[in-house]
């Protein structure tokens, strides 16, 4: 190889070098890949997102005084409903039939076991205590939360869950009603938003796709 050819190849490889380096040092180092969600082979309930959405972070009040925020919420693939206690239908029958998925969950270890968690956005009448008796009553493993309207709303949001007050015939400010999704939301062991779940809920079908996706994720 000829000094001229050597120096050329040198020249190129520097170049190369110092592009790298400049790329680094504008980018940084490249971020790690999220952890990929499993997959459901044959869906019966549960509509997976093609890539989990991170939430921004979030705080909602549980009856015992704590905080619900995300690490509460990892570890477990997680069933997340928006309602009210004074809510007439959807609100018990959506839990009463989330209860039942519940009920085939708890042969699974507790330390994994699909959790459903109840949010009132009607923390005027709500408070923590209320929603977690009113939770409860359909079952005992229900998380149970609330928090003021801005913090509710930005989490609503951030699940492309909607809600919003709509006052009553009597014009009583007390007479008023919640409207809300009534659809489920559903968060992976990262607590960030997996999937969605439909209604009309088919029981057996969320219990089945929940203890799949949950031995998927050991």
């Amino acid at each position: 190889m000829s000094k001229r050819l050597v120096l050329v190849v040198l020249i190129a490889a520097l170049a190369a070098g110092l592009g790298l380096w400049a790329s680094q040092l504008l980018h940084g180092p490249a971020a790690p890949a999220a952890p990929a969600l499993p997959t459901l082979p044959a869906p019966r309930a549960v509509t997976l997102l093609p890539t989990p959405r991170v939430l921004p972070p979030f705080s909602l009040q549980q009856a015992d005084g704590t905080a619900l925020t995300q690490d509460t919420l990892k570890g477990h693939w997680t069933v997340v409903f928006l309602g009210f206690t004074h809510c007439p239908d959807v609100c018990p029958t959506t839990l009463a039939e989330l209860a039942g998925a519940q009920k085939q969950w708890a042969a699974l270890p507790a330390a994994t076991r699909p959790r459903v968690l109840f949010v009132s956005a009607d923390p005027e009448r709500d408070t923590p205590q209320i929603v977690a008796q009113y939770a409860h009553a359909f079952h005992p493993d229900t998380l149970a939360a609330t928090a003021p309207i801005p913090q509710l709303e930005a989490f609503a949001r951030s699940l492309s869950l909607v809600f919003m007050k709509v006052p009553g015939p009597s014009g009583d400010p007390a007479d008023y009603s919640i409207d809300h999704s009534a659809a489920a939301v559903l968060l992976d062991p990262q607590a960030r938003m997996a999937g969605v779940v439909q209604p009309p809920f088919d029981v057996k079908g969320i219990a089945a796709d929940l203890e799949t996706l949950t031995q998927a994720a050991r």
